[in-house]
């Protein structure tokens, strides 16, 4: 008679599967309460009339509201119905959040305040780096630039080569957190073109630099140096992209 392996008593609960027209409902209203189509302190429609808004069940409607509550966007108030939250409680690193929050009318201020994060956190991790680089990290850096020289032409696979360097440093610096919330960030603001720009040839040539002085340092085991390369660089590169407010 075979037995059976014990299940650990710790074991977390299944993932949640929202339906997709729940998931669908979600995405809408989660990006209609970000950019304040619904404004923090307003009621979300009525429960009837989503349902004929997105032409769904009552069942999948509460799925969607509890999936928002979850993200901190609303929550239930008796007699007055599903209120929107004030972005003090929103989960502000969900990816939909994200999204929506990079598609405000005021999204540049998002967008600076992503730069001032990225300065915060990668300066540090690039002079960790600088530290603690071995021969065969350094080597692979090295590889990552050689790339990016290769794609000078091509504004968009210097782009994501870009990320590709910018990340083996996160690795090599050891720092697991920062480089979670370096990815999450910059990996939402990606798909706007106000953070990605249109650069020229001539553009990815001041870039290429920065990467360079950056990849020099590091490699040279100078900490501080490869701190200020890397401010250097994101600071310029931003300045060089960043749109002009109206």
């Amino acid at each position: 008679m075979s037995s059976r392996p014990p299940v650990p008593k710790s074991s977390p609960p299944p993932p949640r599967h929202r339906p997709p027209l729940a998931a669908g409902v979600v995405q809408s209203l989660t990006t209609a309460i970000v950019t304040e189509e619904y404004p923090s302190g307003t009621a979300l429609p009525p429960t009837g009339m989503l349902c004929e808004m997105y032409q769904v069940s009552r069942t999948v409607v509460r799925e969607a509201i509890t999936a928002l509550a979850e993200k901190g966007l609303v929550t239930a108030r008796q007699g007055w119905g599903t209120i929107v939250l004030e972005q003090n409680h929103w989960s502000l690193l969900d990816p939909q959040i994200l999204d929506a929050l990079f598609q405000r009318a005021d999204r540049l201020r998002y967008l600076d305040n992503l730069i001032q994060i990225r300065i915060t956190l990668e300066c540090p991790m690039t002079a960790e780096a600088a530290r603690r680089v071995t021969k065969e990290e350094a080597a692979q850096l090295s590889a990552h630039l050689r790339t990016l020289a290769g794609l000078l032409d091509d504004a968009g696979a210097y782009a994501s080569a870009d990320i590709a360097f910018h990340d083996h440093i996160h690795r090599v610096s050891g720092d697991t957190f920062g480089r979670a919330i370096v990815s999450s960030l910059q990996g939402r603001a990606l798909h706007t073109s106000q953070y990605s720009g249109n650069p020229t040839r001539a553009e990815l040539e001041l870039t290429h630099l920065a990467h360079t002085r950056v990849h020099d340092r590091i490699l040279a085991g100078d900490a501080d140096g490869a701190a200020q390369a890397m401010r250097e660089h994101i600071t310029n590169s931003w300045a060089r992209r960043r749109p002009q407010e109206p």
